[in-house]
């Protein structure tokens, strides 16, 4: 697939601080989701994609176009729903997704059209007419998705769209994202402090930390290449450990009896059961599961920057 986006060296400071350090990759996942701990720089590069700060080195290209020179072409490309409200309270939902369809070049009328069509697409046709000091969280988060898609965007930048919600309305949420992505259409860039809302809609993942990037990955690849998982809490067992790392698997101990194995493909879980009873092991307790996106991020935190200069660096 084309880069979404591309940044060569892109460096960003604010006041003396410098907040982005020389940035290096490439981003061209249909779903691409943005993780990185507080003041790790998610916001400054969301913000630095859409113009509002300018690089003291290097650059970004966004669709193809180099952002510092095309800013109105591709604040026509791009929707953007930000974190904090910035709603007109007075206004009705649908006049207010109008102006800002208006403002992403649409004529008057057209963008009428698309916010009628947008606040439908969310579920919020009924309250369409109703001023916007009048909704519920929820709903001023569907209208914020709804103004960053009337005007029909090829790139849409969501920062924190799960923010807030209960649990029904946060799955209602990430249905709308996933089916955004899945119309091939739109490409989403989802800025967020919660992993499972990135590991449930995205396909490529940027982690960054101290405004360098930790990791750059693709999670369908690393979803098929993942490693298993078997963590024991087990009574003590002459020999057990050494079968087990005989047949080919990694072991670590905790004490007081806790194992974690790390099984390959050819390994299955009947022959560690097996191996338990052999050695008059018991399995007091057991939790079975693959590599994740938490593993992936707790690993980029604990590591160093990658190198300046790869681009597309795994972990």
């Amino acid at each position: 697939m084309p880069a979404i986006i591309e940044m060569q060296n892109l460096t960003v400071q604010l006041g003396n601080r410098t907040i982005l350090n020389q940035l290096n990759g490439s981003l061209s996942g249909r779903c691409i989701g943005l993780l990185g701990p507080n003041g790790s720089g998610k916001s400054t590069l969301i913000n630095t994609l859409l113009g509002f700060y300018e690089p003291v080195a290097g650059a970004a290209r966004v669709l193809g176009k180099e952002v510092k020179s095309n800013l109105r072409e591709l604040r026509a490309m791009i929707g953007y729903m930000p974190e904090s409200d910035a709603f007109i309270a007075d206004m009705t939902g649908v006049r207010f997704v109008r102006y800002m369809a208006e403002l992403s070049g649409l004529p008057r009328g057209e963008a009428m059209e698309r916010a009628h069509e947008a606040f439908f697409y969310v579920g919020l046709g009924e309250a369409r007419y109703r001023k916007l000091g009048t909704y519920s969280l929820g709903m001023k988060q569907l209208a914020k998705l709804a103004q960053a898609i009337a005007h029909g965007p090829k790139l849409v930048l969501l920062d924190e769209p799960t923010n807030g919600l209960d649990p029904e309305a946060r799955i209602r949420m990430l249905q709308l994202v996933r089916e955004i992505r899945d119309t091939g259409e739109v490409t989403v860039l989802i800025s967020s402090h919660l992993l499972r809302d990135i590991e449930e809609c995205c396909d490529q993942v940027l982690i960054l930390k101290d405004g360098r990037i930790a990791a750059l990955c693709n999670l369908e690849e690393e979803r098929k290449a993942n490693l298993k998982f078997l963590e024991l809490e087990v009574t003590q067992g002459n020999g057990f450990l050494e079968s087990v790392r005989g047949m080919g698997c990694e072991c670590a101990s905790f004490g007081a009896g806790r194992v974690r194995i790390v099984l390959p493909d050819d390994i299955d879980l009947r022959q560690i059961y097996r191996t338990a009873a052999e050695h008059e092991v018991q399995i007091r307790r057991m939790n079975y599961r693959r590599d994740s996106l938490e593993d992936i991020f707790l690993k980029a935190m604990a590591g160093s920057p990658q190198p300046q200069g790869s681009a597309n660096g795994r972990l």
